[in-house]
């Protein structure tokens, strides 16, 4: 064996032990667990659990091992998964169908039969390989995104489907332009590529190492430039990337501590920061709750296949009725669609709406100018088409939003507008 693939056998073997330390260092102990009560409302709140984010909701909660006395919770989780299989069948895209296998294989419960029963992995093999055939025929553009890609890989990975290492190896490689969005690069999308090649790794180690040598080297050098361009993106305050995208970083960082030095992140920074924006009520979505609360308990996506990752001493709180509101204030903002030229309305709209209450608005008073179409995601709803003009993967276009010519962060269903506030919606290149 040469010694060139000696290094990444050795550092798999250190890598059983120093991510366990990692993630107590960071995960929230019992003495501040009160903290994660505003993220578990939000993931349980009947309100929310719908069927877009039910698969989000229900890996998180068994990845993180939370009880419910009564599992009532869980079980209306799974079958709401259940039924939107049911449903939509091949309608699913690619990353929406291996969340679902995530979400339903975790824990070693009897939704695995499900999983067999209904085919799930073979369907999701045949969606993964459409997505590498639309690559080939339309300039290297998925039908879906990367980091969609990733999740497929991850779960085929975790739970056995087929795929060939040779092809992740030359896919996911970091300066391929699908990390990149109008320039930047996606930390959520590198980081889910680190989980999915770690566990790639990882079962190639372990079923066949030499006939991988060569790919499993370029697996080992594409990790270690990932981790390097998420900690490029890390802020002064600990987050990585923004908010929303910290909790991906946190499992891809727990799972690659080999690849930087201790002083190059501070876990408990950015853990604590994380504590800050809860407080704040940043995680006021599903999906953004759902992400988020696996990295604090210590927890990765790499974990659902274990034997016992569903142990944890935290109990759901049964969800709180929501408090009587008075009647809100009205507030003015700016709206603008920006194509070629720019349409833009003056819209008065009650405090506390959120983007999208202002693009309806502005609907109302001209449907021509204004006029849109949205699509529910797991991460809540997005914009699809702006005046009949639509986004395309394959053209890499998409409807961005903005607030004061910044792009927001947030979603057109999360992002709460404010007074004076200059929002646009602005067709885009990625």
């Amino acid at each position: 064996m040469k010694p060139a693939y000696q290094l990444p056998f050795m550092g798999l073997l250190l890598f059983s032990l120093i991510p366990s330390q990692l993630c107590k260092i960071c995960e929230v102990n019992e003495r501040v667990q009160f903290h994660l009560d505003p993220l578990l409302d939000t993931m349980i709140q009947p309100k929310h659990t719908n069927v877009a984010n039910s698969a989000n909701v229900l890996l998180s909660l068994r990845l993180a091992g939370i009880q419910n006395q009564n599992q009532t919770i869980i079980q209306e989780l799974s079958q709401q998964v259940k039924n939107t299989v049911r449903r939509r069948g091949l309608d699913l895209s690619s990353g929406q169908l291996a969340l679902i296998i995530l979400a339903l294989g975790a824990c070693h419960t009897h939704d695995e039969l499900f999983i067999v029963n209904q085919h799930l992995l073979g369907h999701l093999e045949n969606k993964f390989e459409a997505e590498l055939e639309n690559m080939e025929e339309h300039d290297g553009n998925p039908l879906t995104n990367y980091y969609q890609l990733s999740l497929d890989v991850l779960a085929l990975c975790l739970f056995n489907g087929t795929y060939s290492t040779t092809t992740v190896a030359k896919l996911f490689a970091p300066e391929n332009k699908n990390y990149y969005l109008g320039g930047q690069f996606s930390v959520d999308t590198g980081a889910m590529a680190v989980l999915a090649l770690t566990c790639v790794s990882q079962r190639s180690l372990k079923e066949q190492p030499k006939a991988y040598e060569e790919e499993l080297e370029s697996i080992e050098n594409h990790i270690r430039s990932l981790v390097e361009k998420i900690l490029s993106e890390k802020k002064e305050n600990g987050l990585i990337g923004n908010t929303f995208s910290t909790g991906a970083a946190m499992q891809a960082l727990f799972v690659s501590s080999r690849y930087y030095s201790e002083r190059e992140w501070n876990c408990q920074e950015t853990r604590n920061t994380i504590l800050d924006k809860i407080s704040q009520g940043a995680f006021s979505a599903p999906a953004a709750a759902a992400q988020i609360l696996p990295a604090l308990l210590g927890k990765t996506y790499l974990d659902v296949t274990k034997d016992s990752p569903c142990n944890s001493p935290i109990f759901i709180p049964l969800p709180t009725p929501a408090a009587p509101t008075h009647s809100p204030s009205l507030i003015p903002v700016l709206y603008s669609v920006k194509i070629n030229k720019t349409f833009s309305i003056n819209i008065t709209v009650p405090s506390g709406s959120v983007f999208l209450d202002v693009m309806k608005e502005a609907q109302k008073e001209n449907g021509t100018l204004f006029r849109f179409t949205v699509e529910q995601s797991e991460w809540g709803p997005y914009i699809t088409s702006v005046q009949g003009l639509h986004a395309n993967n394959n053209d890499r276009t998409y409807w961005a939003i903005l607030s004061g010519g910044k792009p927001l962060s947030q979603g057109v269903g999360n992002y709460v507008v404010h007074k004076g506030d200059n929002l646009e919606v602005l067709w885009s290149k990625y």
